[in-house]
């Protein structure tokens, strides 16, 4: 089902930052449920982290995309810190 309030891919075919949120998000109930190994959870949020900032690191990305990014990179990190403390 097709969140309506997500952001199409761009012109530069770059997926809007709703999509990371939903993804952290994701992973973040599915470790609460224990519904995902935490080994996995922590090598899809590494990924999403390096993503995140390299897209936030792109110095001709538009500051209003810019912002959304970084939002997302702020949860995702905060997520990724979590998942530190579960060893």
């Amino acid at each position: 089902m097709k969140n309506e309030t997500q952001e199409p891919l761009g012109s530069d075919g770059l997926p809007g930052h709703d999509y990371f949120l939903d993804a952290v998000n994701h992973i973040d109930e599915a470790v609460e449920n224990n519904t995902i190994a935490p080994g996995a959870a922590k090598g899809i949020i590494f990924s999403l982290v390096e993503t995140l900032g390299a897209m936030v690191g792109d110095p001709d990305l538009p500051n209003h995309l810019k912002s959304g990014y970084m939002g997302a990179l702020d949860l995702a990190v905060e997520l990724e810190a979590r998942l530190e403390k579960l060893r």
